[in-house]
Parts: C-alpha cells; structure tokens; sequence
C-alpha cells in the first residue's frame, strides 16, 4: 500500500505569547476589548476567527448598547440551535465588568422544542411586546419573523448575526435580503460576526454600497494563534490517493491524536456509497470492537498497544443512537476532560460552532467546494488547550486519473485544493501595511525592522508585535479614497480568494508554459478587482489590485525562501523570515518586479514533486485543449495596460518586442484593431 502523496501544504509557528488569552481589567481579551471600543457604530462587522471569543464579545456590546444607548432589546441570531448555547449565561461581573450577561430561559428559542415556524415566531412577538431585554433565535426564526410582521417591529433594537457568512447578496437569500432592508430603514443597529474571511465564497455577502456603512473590527488568525499559550505549531496537509480511501486511512490517521473524521458526502467522487460500512472499516482498521459505552453511546476500540479509544459516531442516523453519542459530546461537566473521547467521525456534523478543545487533527474525505466550510473546520482544531502544542489539518483526495471519465471533476478538485491551501497561508499569516518608498521615508515606532534596523537606501520589512508586516515598495500606487484605502487594509484576503478561485486563472497559472505572469497579475486581478468593487475610480481600483498581488506573491515567495533552505528548521522558518530574506534578495523590491512573478508558480514547483511525471503531463494535456484565445474584454484590459506604458514610455508597445508582456499588450492592441477592421467590413 503506497502512502498517499503531499501537495502544497503550509506549516506555520507562532510565538505562544499568551497574549490573546489575556484579560484586561473588565474580563475582555485583546479582540474583545478592540470590539468593545466600537460599541458606538450602528452597523458593526466583526471578522475574527473560530475559537476567538465573538460571543463574549458581543455580549459586552450589547448590554453597553441596551444600558448607554436607548436600545430597547438585543436579538441574538445563530444558524442552528446548537450555537444558541454560546449565548448561555455568563456572570461577566466575576471578571471585572460592570453587567451580567443573562438571557431569561423562555427567550433562548434554540432551547425550546419545535420547528423554526409557529409557535417560535409568536414567541418572538410575545418578546418584543416584552419588557425582557435579549432573545436568541435561529436565523430561521428570525426569516419567518420578518416575513410575518415586517421590518418595522424590529425598530431601535440591536440585531446581533452570528455566522454572518450565511448571508448573500444573491435576492433569493432571504436573510441577505432581510439584513438590506433593515440597512434602508436604517432604525436598528446591527452588529454581524464571522469567523471566515471572505464572504460567501463565490457571492458577496453584501453589496458593496450596503457593506460600506459597517464599520469593520478584523481579528487576525495569525493575532489569535500567535497570542496562544500553548498551540505552537498549525499545519495544513492535502494528500492525493488512489483505490478506496478506507483502505488508505492508516496513512494519515493517528490513533493517539485526537481527531474528528469528516468523511465524504454520500454524493461525492470519494464516497463508497455506504457510510454506514465506511464507518465500520475505519472502526476495523484501528483496532478490535470491545463494544458500546452504555453512558456515552461511544464506540469502545482496542488498538494493537493495548489503548482503549473512545471513538464516537456522528454518522449513524439511528436518532436514539445519534442524540446519546451528541448530548454526551456537549455535556458541560466534561468539556475540560481530555480523556472524554478520542476520535468523533462525523458527516455533515462536527463542523461550525462545534467547540472541542482538545482537536489536534481534523481529518477531511473528499473535497470541500466552500471555502468558509474547510477554515470552520479547522477552527474546530485551532483552539488552545494545555499541552497541544500542535494541530494539523487534512484534505484526502481522489487522485485524478486522465483515463476516468469523472477527469474534468477529478482535475476541478485538485485545482481547489491547491487554491485552498494558497488561501489558508494567506489567512494564516501577518497582515501586510505596504508603503510606497521614498528616499524621506522613516522608521515606523514599534516595527522591529531586523538585525541591521532601518536602512533609508533600501526597501525595508519590518514586524511589530500585533502582527502587521510593513513593506516598502517602490512605484507602488497609494489609495486615494478612504473606501480604497479600508479595502487595502482589511479585505485584501476577499480578492486573493477570488483570484486563486477563477479557474482560467489557476489552470494557466499552473499549466501554461508560455504564461506571460501579469496576464494574471494586472490583467485578471485588474478584472476582478473592478468587479467586485465596481465604485471605485481606476487609479483606487489599480492601487488595491497592486496591493493584493503583493500580498499573494510575498506570502509565496516567503514560502519559496523556506523551502529552499530544506530541513524541519526551514519549514517552521516564521514567514516573517522568509518575507525578509526575499526582500534582501532583490537589489530593489519594486512593483514590476512583483507583477512579473507567477503567484501559481511555487504551487506547481510542490504539485511536481508529489504528482508522478506522467499524471502531471496527462492533467496539463487536458487544461491545454480546453485553452481559448484571447476574449474581447481580455483584450481591452491589455489596451488599458498599453495606454499607461505609452504614458511611461512615450511609445506604444511593439510587437517584435523582447519582454514578453510588452508583446502580449501589443497583441491585444492589433486583436482590437483586427476586430474593427472585421466589422467595418462586414
């Protein structure tokens, strides 16, 4: 049996400060603290990852709002009844505040029997007839509400949106369409929280006229796992296998990690069809059945060390079975107990909101097509208990194979694999403040700015000890309108996502051998950039576009500079390191040198080492028959691009020219002129 193969994976150390866990003098945490100072904006979007502390956050929020601002109730809005329980009591006073957090058990809907429709929505009326201050409800709940007394029921009350990743800009999303119309009212104040950092994946959340009146508070992943006290070390795996990946699991499972097993959606290339007997097999596979805990439901399996593993199983429908085994997951008493259970094998389960600290492995069959789905769960292994030091995070795949008929959905997956994983190290890393350079520039306060310090004649990366990496970059365009400028601070990761999901992008980034790099770099991200914030004046939409290339590229060349250097030492080498090392390798770190960087071409360097020649060269041959040639709109934008090197270089591009990307501007000139041409003649 042949272990199944790496592709791009990250490995990430953080410097276990403990300075996310730490309180202040009210009981707050550094994000929750960095929230509370915006407790006065109407509209509030908190972007901070799972395990951050959203909800205590929230809670500080809402009863400054209900007690200084004249708000007469807070609606808690969840996704499923199981996150209602974040939302429990909370005597906040014990720490320092100067309120309790407590929410009347008749109000927390998520505990009450029955559906979403009926007797909940008449509750909710009941409430807001109330003089009770806070309600929890599903966002279900909360649709039907809406749809049955409008929106003007809801006036001068703080509706809180947990998960705000659920909503979408898309008119058939009715809580989307439900949060705009309460926007338009513009009479409630409404604070949205998510632990994903980009909005629906392929559709916005909101619209960009809508989200520009929030007021944003962005927590970084690298702020919270740097800020640990004890989880030092993340990594993110994917693996490629052939055959049954029942037979593989071995592989990557490790019985003495605690692991929660996501396996495959019965409707996906992966699955055998019969989970039932996956679950069976992977039981097998560990060790011999000893039988059912009748307190637990737990599974008991005995490996070939003679450990007892307490394995639960999320995916037996039998409710009698299935309610033992989640009710005795979730019990209070026991969630500080690390031998409670070892592995949870999970389908569709186990997923957001699910907290258990003690996840040092999360184990996903079959590929994920949401984003958002595969950062929650990794949240579900990045949460700090006393001694895990490391967690881990990984993706079994079907290998694709050229001679199946499923090959077009075999490659799509790999291509999101890999588009996964670039994301993940972007999330994963410090937040970059690029400058442009100028020779009257200073050092920044607080930047630690290396052994050397600041050196005026040169491009230089400084860190600070909240996490921002600032670079220096000459002819770097600056954001003029203060809308540009809050996209290059907090959404930059928002436009990487859609760039390394475009799939023209990935597949010629990847596979295109004659690849001029700033067809991807200017010309696709230019395209995406104006799509997704169509207000923007070009010189802004031009100055975000050369701040999230920027963005992507160092975060791959840091990679690049980490695994060159080769060894365990290298791997766990902080990017900060590497970002420096790239900018001491270049005599000046300008623009045009980042736009002529292939941000795909580190990716492809790992897919070759871990993919056999012959199945890389069969996959490449399919993306390139499926090529197109230039597009209209394609050309146009490198028309654009023309026009300003003409403005630079006081001539048009040439065709015969040496510099490939002079020449493809050229090209795109003569197609538009070919394209005139065709059509006065016809």
């Amino acid at each position: 049996m042949s272990k199944p193969k790496a592709i791009p994976a990250v490995s990430v150390t953080y410097a276990q400060n403990g300075t996310s866990t730490r309180a202040n003098a009210f009981g707050m945490r550094p994000m929750q603290e960095r929230v509370y100072q915006k407790r006065g904006e109407q509209y509030l979007l908190i972007k901070s990852p799972p395990a951050s502390g959203k909800s205590r956050a929230l809670m500080f929020i809402a009863l400054d709002k209900l007690e200084n601002q004249n708000l007469k109730q807070a609606i808690i809005v969840v996704p499923e009844k199981a996150i209602g329980s974040s939302f429990h009591n909370e005597p906040l006073s014990q720490y320092g505040f100067w309120a309790d957090w407590q929410v009347e058990p008749r109000w927390n809907l998520c505990n009450a029997p029955g559906g979403d429709n009926g007797g909940k929505v008449d509750a909710v009326q009941k409430f807001l007839a109330s003089s009770a201050k806070i309600l929890v409800c599903t966002h279900a709940t909360f649709r039907f509400v809406i749809d049955k007394f409008g929106i003007e029921v809801l006036d001068d009350r703080l509706i809180a949106v947990d998960e705000f990743h659920h909503v979408s800009a898309n008119p058939d999303n009715k809580l989307g369409d439900h949060i705009r119309q309460l926007i338009t009212r513009d009479k409630t104040h409404i604070v949205a929280m998510t632990g994903s950092y980009f909005r629906g994946d392929a559709e916005a959340v909101l619209h960009p006229e809508d989200e520009s009146r929030f007021d944003t508070v962005t927590y970084t992943y690298y702020e919270q796992l740097n800020g640990y006290q004890h989880l030092k070390q993340l990594d993110i795996g994917y693996y490629f296998y052939a055959g049954n990946y029942t037979d593989q699991i071995m592989q990557v499972l490790n019985p003495k990690e605690k692991t929660i097993l996501h396996i495959p959606n019965v409707n996906s290339r992966e699955s055998t069809k019969d989970k039932i007997r996956e679950v069976e097999h992977i039981v097998e596979e560990l060790g011999e059945w000893q039988g059912t805990d009748p307190n637990t439901g737990f599974q008991l399996v005995k490996t070939a060390d003679g450990t007892i593993l307490k394995i639960a199983d999320l995916v037996d429908d039998d409710p009698t079975k299935r309610d033992k085994v989640a009710a005795a997951l979730k019990d209070p008493t026991q969630k500080n107990n690390r031998d409670r259970v070892d592995i949870i094998i999970a389908l569709g389960m186990a997923k957001e909101g699910f907290d258990w600290i003690w996840c040092e492995h999360a184990l996903t069959i079959g590929y994920r097509s949401s984003l958002t789905e595969i950062v929650q769960i990794i949240g579900r292994a990045t949460r700090d208990a006393p001694g895990k030091t490391r967690a881990r995070f990984t993706n079994l795949i079907a290998e694709p194979d050229a001679a199946e008929a499923a090959v077009t959905e075999a490659i799509n997956d790999t291509l999101k694999a890999i588009a996964a994983s670039l994301l993940m190290e972007q999330v994963l890393a410090p937040r970059f403040e690029f400058k442009p350079k100028h020779p009257n520039n200073q050092a920044t306060p607080g930047f630690d700015y290396g052994e050397d310090g600041y050196n005026p004649s040169k491009c230089n990366a400084g860190i600070n000890p909240d996490g921002f990496i600032q670079m220096e970059i000459k002819g770097l365009a600056e954001p003029k309108s203060p809308e540009a400028d809050r996209i290059c601070r907090e959404d930059l990761t928002e436009l990487v996502t859609a760039f390394v999901q475009d799939k023209p992008t990935i597949e010629r980034g990847l596979f295109d051998e004659e690849l001029v790099p700033e067809e991807l770099t200017q010309v696709r991200m230019g395209k995406i950039v104006k799509e997704k914030f169509p207000n923007l004046e070009e010189e802004d939409r031009e100055a975000v576009r050369q701040h999230a290339i920027a963005a992507l590229n160092l975060v791959q060349q840091a990679k690049k500079t980490a695994n060159e250097g080769g060894g365990e030492a290298a791997k766990n080498t902080s990017l900060i390191d590497g970002v420096r090392k790239f900018a001491l390798s270049v005599t000046d770190l300008d623009m045009d040198l980042i736009d002529r960087i292939n941000p795909f071409g580190e990716a492809y360097a790992i897919l070759a080492k871990s993919m056999s020649e012959e199945r890389l060269r069969q996959v490449a041959e399919v993306i390139a028959a499926k090529r197109v040639n230039l597009s209209v709109e394609e050309a146009r934008e490198l028309a654009k691009r023309a026009l300003r090197f003409k403005k630079e270089k006081g001539r048009l591009p040439s065709l015969t020219a040496v510099d490939p990307w002079e020449k493809r501007m050229a090209e795109g000139i003569a197609f538009l002129q070919r394209k005139v041409k065709e059509e006065n003649n016809a």
